[in-house]
């Protein structure tokens, strides 16, 4: 009896907000064009809320139900409760038919235990390692990629791990460099960023891409992982882990990455918001991701989506209770006893609308950020303004991009 081939696995992994969901949605639509490629998706959030995995449903790219679909979620698919949900995925996957797996890692996550999973597990083989580099951040905080040796040799020289560290080795691990967000800088920066990165990894191809234009036949095509070219490196790592007394550096926690969430029927006040996003967001906040709602735009489910210190707004989807609501719709009393049966669990003032986000940024700053964005939550006064059809100052701006155009 013959041996199954074995299943090859692209991972995209890179900071906090760099793009990776964004690589993912292009890859998935390329995907869909093609019969003969079944692709399995594994999403790792760092938090609780699994966005990203609602982002991919919503926009109808990959169902939660599906059998070649995976959150992990709450954790790191680098710590053992995450590979043992990756493994028992592997399985469903190749059960079910799937000609490749790509694994979308949480910012937060190191490599290394994953890879040694992978190398292990005899039903899959690596292909690609991408590691998605943010170019805007590293120009505004790590002087274009300079930076990060020098403060990553100043942590080791002080016995610990930081930021500087994770994004090192998120790029001394990988076999191709995706410089996202390229079409935010000129072209010479872009380039500097490039050259700035290349000496951490002489060995890994640096691809520039804007919107995740990335060919999928291209990702496909990669050959296998040389295991092989990251063993000393992977070794050493564990030597100063079982020297400074951790287990392994796979949780966020262990960078002083920490994570909050957000989570109320009431929306927010859209000046208030402006205002914290202009004045509150500090260097500490790397992340914040979730679904929320404005009184001024009260149809919409809105896309909040932050990394460092620019601001996406999308309109995801119209809520439930904003179609019940809606006579122009012309609902028959079937469809309206349907909405009204779905929304008999939610709040009777909101209905299914709600705001839940994930704030993930340094211990230190990441409390005052997340109380400012619950002051932002509608009072009780302003809620029954709302009610009564009152008015409140918006400024933020009039049209935005409708999830699936852009991620």
């Amino acid at each position: 009896m013959g041996v199954s081939p074995q299943l090859p696995v692209t991972i995209l992994n890179g900071f906090l907000g760099a793009g990776k969901t964004t690589l993912l949605q292009s890859l998935l639509v390329q995907a869909r064009q093609d019969p003969s490629v079944r692709v399995g998706i594994i999403i790792n959030e760092m938090s609780e809320l699994d966005v990203d995995g609602r982002i991919l449903d919503t926009v109808e790219l990959v169902s939660s139900e599906d059998t070649l679909f995976a959150s992990i979620s709450a954790g790191s698919i680098s710590g053992p409760a995450g590979l043992a949900e990756f493994a028992g995925a592997v399985d469903r996957f190749s059960a079910a038919g799937a000609t490749h797996i790509i694994i979308e890692t949480s910012g937060s996550t190191h490599p290394w235990p994953l890879l040694k999973a992978l190398e292990a597990n005899p039903l899959v083989r690596l292909h690609g390692f991408l590691s998605i580099v943010d170019t805007v951040t590293l120009a505004h905080d790590h002087d274009y990629g300079r930076a990060i040796v020098p403060a990553a040799s100043s942590n080791l020289a002080a016995d610990k791990r930081g930021i500087a560290n994770l994004l090192a080795e998120q790029i001394m691990f990988a076999n191709r460099i995706m410089l996202s967000k390229m079409d935010r800088l000129p072209m010479e920066r872009v380039r500097e960023v490039a050259s700035a990165i290349h000496p951490i990894n002489p060995g890994a191809d640096i691809v520039a891409m804007q919107w995740g234009n990335v060919r999928l036949e291209d990702v496909l095509a990669m050959p296998p992982y040389d295991h092989h070219r990251v063993a000393q490196l992977g070794a050493e790592l564990t030597e100063w882990e079982r020297e400074h007394g951790v287990s392994t550096m796979e949780s966020a926690a262990d960078y002083r990455i920490h994570s909050v969430v957000i989570a109320d029927p009431r929306p927010f006040h859209p000046q208030r918001l402006w205002d914290v996003y202009h004045h509150f967001l500090g260097e500490g906040i790397y992340r914040s991701k979730g679904f929320f709602w404005l009184p001024t735009r009260d149809r919409y489910q809105l896309l909040w989506n932050q990394t460092a210190g620019s601001v996406g707004l999308a309109v995801m989807n119209y809520w439930k209770v904003a179609a019940l609501e809606d006579d122009s719709l012309n609902l028959s009393a079937g469809e309206r006893d349907e909405l009204m049966r779905r929304l008999a669990a939610y709040s009777p003032d909101f209905g299914d609308r709600h705001c839940r986000l994930t704030v993930i940024g340094d211990a230190d700053g990441l409390e005052t950020f997340a109380s400012a964005l619950r002051e932002c939550l509608c009072s009780p006064q302003e809620v029954a303004h709302w009610k009564a059809g009152g008015t409140f100052d918006d400024p933020w701006p009039d049209t935005m991009a409708e999830e699936g155009e852009r991620l």
